[in-house]
């Protein structure tokens, strides 16, 4: 049996997390990744054929691991209280990982989608199409379908929370206690 190796998948993405909150996307280079993980470059090209593919599975991953709570909080129970549910994942998501938030501050084509491999495009197109696909659900689970309870529904579990960690973020401030607590008041109020 082979031994694990030191510098896995997980904490070379770690590190470009970290690139990211204090230098953005541009920082996150493979000379720079090996850096921060104090592995040697050959790590990483063994596990990232390149810049990329790297910049890919850093926001795939973040994604994914956003997504899962927040999926499950737009298909909560009773519906009423699915687009408060999702937009306080937001929050305290946020709070719990801030580098995998400032992470998802940015958009894929910060993160060179354009020249991502094949295979990863499609995996955020899919990813995008799961909450999509969620917000449709909601909104027909509630009897509001129409395109204008569906911006309600996105206004109240993303826009307001996202908003709310992007100030805080920026300006370099931790998200208040009270946080979650007011991005579910202002929920509540927009999906009705």
């Amino acid at each position: 049996m082979g031994r694990p190796p030191r510098h896995d998948v997980d904490r070379l993405l770690d590190a470009a997390a970290e690139l990211v909150t204090t230098g953005g996307p541009g920082a996150v280079t493979m000379t720079a990744v090996a850096r921060a993980a104090g592995a040697p470059s050959g790590s990483v090209y063994h596990r990232f054929p390149g810049r990329p593919a790297l910049l890919a599975a850093l926001w795939l991953r973040t994604v994914g691991r956003f997504q899962r709570g927040f999926l499950a909080a737009l298909d909560t129970d009773p519906p009423a209280q699915a687009a408060p549910a999702a937009a306080r994942h937001v929050i305290a998501w946020s709070r719990a990982h801030p580098h995998e938030a400032r992470v998802l501050l940015y958009g894929p084509a910060d993160f060179d989608h354009p020249h991502w491999p094949g295979e990863a495009r499609a995996q955020l197109a899919a990813a995008n199409g799961r909450v999509t696909a969620a917000l449709h659900a909601l909104a027909a689970r509630l009897g509001r379908s129409s395109p204008y309870d569906l911006e309600r529904l996105t206004l109240a579990a993303v826009d307001i929370p996202y908003a709310t960690v992007r100030r805080h973020q920026s300006a370099g401030t931790p998200l208040p206690a009270y946080a979650e607590d007011l991005v579910t008041s202002c929920a509540i109020a927009v999906a009705g």
